[in-house]
Order: C-alpha cells, then sequence, then structure tokens
C-alpha cells in the first residue's frame, strides 16, 4: 500500500525487538504466499520518519559508518574510536584560549599537546589486539569500499542523507550539553557538589593544590565546557596548574562526550571500553605534556 503522507510501498507494520528479539503477526490481502517466496523482507535499523521516500530516514550515524558497511573490521574501528574523536582547534584556541583564559598562546600550547597526545594514543592503540587485525583481508575491505562509492546519479541522495545524519548528530550533542549543564546546575543548588568535594580535600592538600580546583574539575569531568571555564576563573599565582587541569580535561572530553558516542555506537557491536581507557590515557598524556612543556620552554611561564 501507498500513502504519500505517511507509508511507503511495501510497508508492514513497525516491528518492536525486546533484548534483540521480535515477532510479527499480520494478516493481508494485499498479496499470497506464492508471490513472496523467494523474495526479501528488509528490516531497517533506526525508525521510519513516515515521510521520506522511498524507504523513510532510517540513515546511520556517521561514527559507526565504517563497521556497518563493513569497511574496517571491529578491531580497526575501535581503534579509530579511541583518538579520532577529539576537541577541534576553534574550541581550544578560540573558545578556552582567546575567550576563557584571555591568551592565545595558552590556547596555541594546549592544542599543540592534544594533537601530540591524540597521536601518542594512536600510535599505543596500534598494538591492541594485534592478531585480530592480521585476520583481515585487504580484499574485503576494497570491495566493500567500491559498494559505497558516491557516484553523479547518487550525489543527491548521498548529500541529503549527509545533512541530514548531520543536523542529528548536532541536535544530539546540543541536548546532552544541555543535560549535563542542568545536572550540573542541579548539584550546585542543592550542595551535593559541594558535599561531594569535601571527599578530595584530604588528597589535594597531600599534591599541595589549592582545594578550589576541586569542584570545577568535577563538573569538568561531567561537561568540559561548564568545568574548563571554572578552571580558568580561578585565581591563583600558579596558573600553571589552570593550564595543565585544562589540557586534561581537553582530552578526557568528559561523561557528556562519553555518552553521546556510546548513544552513536550503540547501534553497532563497536565496545565502549577501548574509548573509555583511551580518552583516559589521552588526558593524562595532554597534561602531561603540558606539564613538560611549560617547564622546559621559558617564554611558556605564565605564573604570575
Amino acid at each position: 500500500m501507498h500513502n504519500s503522507n505517511t507509508f511507503h510501498v511495501g510497508d508492514l507494520p513497525p516491528l518492536i525487538e525486546n533484548n534483540e528479539y521480535s515477532y510479527m503477526s499480520i494478516f493481508l490481502n494485499k498479496f499470497k504466499v506464492k508471490n513472496i517466496i523467494g523474495n526479501v523482507i528488509i528490516i531497517h535499523d533506526m525508525p521510519d520518519d513516515f515521510t521520506t521516500q522511498p524507504s523513510g530516514n532510517f540513515g546511520a550515524k556517521i561514527a559507526c559508518e565504517f563497521r556497518k558497511q563493513n569497511i574496517c573490521p571491529k578491531t580497526e574501528c575501535e581503534r579509530l574510536l579511541s583518538f579520532t574523536n577529539n576537541s577541534g582547534p576553534l574550541f581550544i584556541v578560540g573558545t578556552v584560549g582567546i575567550s576563557m583564559f584571555g591568551n592565545t598562546t595558552i590556547g596555541l600550547l594546549l592544542l599543540i599537546t592534544h594533537i601530540l597526545a591524540c597521536i601518542t594514543v594512536g600510535i599505543i592503540f596500534r598494538f591492541w589486539k594485534n592478531d585480530n587485525f592480521r585476520s583481515y583481508k585487504k580484499s574485503d575491505y576494497i570491495s566493500s569500499k567500491n559498494s559505497n562509492l558516491v557516484t553523479f546519479s547518487n550525489l543527491g541522495s548521498v548529500l541529503s542523507e549527509s545533512i541530514t545524519n548531520s543536523i542529528q548528530t548536532i541536535l544530539l550533542i546540543g541536548g546532552f550539553v544541555v543535560i549535563f549543564s542542568s545536572v550540573i546546575s542541579i548539584l550546585k543548588s542543592s550542595g551535593l557538589l559541594h558535599n561531594f568535594s569535601l571527599l578530595f580535600i584530604p588528597l589535594f592538600n597531600i599534591l599541595h593544590i589549592d582545594t578550589s580546583f576541586i569542584s570545577p574539575i568535577i563538573t569538568g569531568f561531567l561537561e568540559i565546557t561548564n568545568g574548563i571555564n571554572n578552571i580558568s576563573l580561578i585565581k591563583t599565582k600558579q596558573i600553571s596548574i589552570n593550564i595543565i587541569f585544562t589540557a586534561f580535561l581537553l582530552g578526557f572530553g568528559g561523561i557528556s562526550v562519553l555518552l553521546q558516542v556510546w548513544s552513536i555506537i550503540s547501534k553497532s557491536d563497536l565496545s565502549i571500553k577501548p574509548y573509555i581507557f583511551g580518552k583516559l590515557l589521552h588526558g593524562v598524556l595532554a597534561a602531561f605534556y603540558t606539564f613538560i612543556a611549560l617547564n622546559i620552554f621559558p617564554f611558556l611561564n605564565f605564573d604570575l
């Protein structure tokens, strides 16, 4: 049946799954059993918008397209995931360096150490599950890649799908930022954030670090933009501490970003564990490189 407003040609009712199992029974007078023998039933992985013709807007998210299209093996996709989702230069230099710290040099320093840490994580993860990578055939990659080439005939549909997926991803990211900003505000107003910060005071005293950093760091673990902004507002004689903590948060990304990535790869068979380990390692390495740079190069001495 076909209705330009709601349904597509050959539609069956929506299929609801529970723990990856689904069962549906339907009675129709549109065809007989003999008419469907030898044919196939296509089940799309995303909900139908009941508008887009001919088959609904069911495009997969860009982040796991390689895996879904069999362009890369699972192990290689998880390696890529561990170090390819990073803060952009505009955010690091423009927002963090210039807007928050009021210093372009700080932004450039954070960008350089962020990139170096990213490259290091990529090199380290090159040896992760190395045996699985060797079993992958190059011919499989070539055949998969050639089956998804963009041609002049499908350029319009590919462009339309790309724009739609990009807008959906932007809305997803913005939604998570709004949610976590609201959570942080609730934690602050309820006093829970302050009470939780008290648990880390002994540790910071042992490390001789200003305890005023505790609350912003916890905030940054939840959502990096709010956390880094709060860190930049702390006035200390050793501003290098502010920069090092900022470098760590930029590398780690925060739980908000982690959940964004998790929501995108949830439709594939990729594991989130390599990403979590990779981002923690990225944060530690970025903070370490920043510490080394601040102590080696005299012109990077921002302390008052």
